[in-house]
């Protein structure tokens, strides 16, 4: 899922857009009225779409743009004259007035890219190298003899603690060699 904030100066503004989005079966995670606000929100989550006008009460769209997390998109809403001169990295913009099959279908084909992105990232996660590899075998093996599991539980008691300390499998795997090994 793909959160989206909606953020315009004029809470009435936000909550009509909200509304929108309600009605096409798109779930808003945040209303806001300010950027330092969407910046709030946009530390919880390390993706998503802001929709926004090009200037909120406290800071321009470029510089909210600037200080969101790289895998936040923004949905500009503003006069096409706003981005004569283009737009930055990870700006869409859409322009007044506004169509509502226009609105909602740009933060659907938003919401596609970031899916594709989001498993394009799982894919290369997948893919490890022969070194990786073979550290995981070791650690596995290692595990399999001292503690007599299976290839199985060995591989889930790595997989497992990979998740629970953030580790990616090959560091857990040379940490749980380093441990064992002294």
């Amino acid at each position: 899922m793909t959160n989206i904030i909606i953020a315009f100066s004029k809470r009435e503004n936000a909550v009509n857009i909200r509304n929108i989005f309600v009605k096409a079966g798109l779930e808003v995670s945040a209303v806001c009225q300010t950027g330092a606000k969407v910046l709030q929100y946009a530390e919880t989550w390390n993706e998503g779409i802001v929709v926004c006008p090009d200037r909120m009460q406290d800071m321009h769209y470029t510089q909210l743009r600037e200080y969101l997390p790289g895998g936040f998109q923004i949905l500009l809403l503003a006069s096409a004259r706003q981005w004569a001169e283009g737009l930055p990295d990870g700006v869409v913009g859409l322009s007044m007035p506004i169509k509502v099959y226009d609105l909602v279908n740009t933060v659907e084909m938003m919401q596609q890219s970031q899916e594709r992105r989001r498993r394009k990232r799982r894919q290369r996660g997948r893919m490890r190298n022969e070194g990786d590899r073979q550290v995981i075998d070791q650690a596995k093996a290692l595990l399999m003899e001292r503690n007599h599991m299976s290839e199985d539980e060995a591989h889930r008691y790595v997989q497992k603690t990979s998740m629970e300390s953030g580790n990616d499998m090959a560091e857990t795997a040379r940490m749980i060699l380093t441990v064992m090994q002294e």
